[in-house]
């Protein structure tokens, strides 16, 4: 299950981690995120000992996704001491996600 990032943890919960994570920039209203979520969450169960997973919503969260420049979403940003290192856009198949987990371990 992935965790509910906000404005308010996110330094805690992603820049400070000591795993690599994958936080996945998403909205109620998205269809596409809604496609990508329940991927998102396998691959977090998948690799539940390795990495984190997380969610931001860009509605409640503002701050974090302009910081990030997020202008489409899904859009999953991929983590490794608290730097971004590969970046997703738009609704892709669990095994690209996983492709871009891999070099992250």
């Amino acid at each position: 299950m992935a965790l509910e990032i906000t404005d308010a943890n996110f330094e805690e919960l992603v820049l400070k981690s000591d795993k690599p994570v994958i936080v996945d920039f998403w909205a109620v209203w998205c269809g596409p995120c809604r496609m990508v979520g329940p991927i998102v969450n396998e691959i977090g169960e998948d690799y539940k000992d390795t990495i984190i997973v997380g969610k931001v919503d860009v509605d409640n969260n503002p701050g974090v996704a302009a910081k990030y420049g997020i202008r489409n979403i899904p859009t999953i940003l991929f983590f490794k001491n608290g730097e971004v290192v590969d970046k997703q856009v738009g609704a892709v198949p669990k095994q690209v996600l996983v492709g871009k987990v891999e070099p992250l371990l």
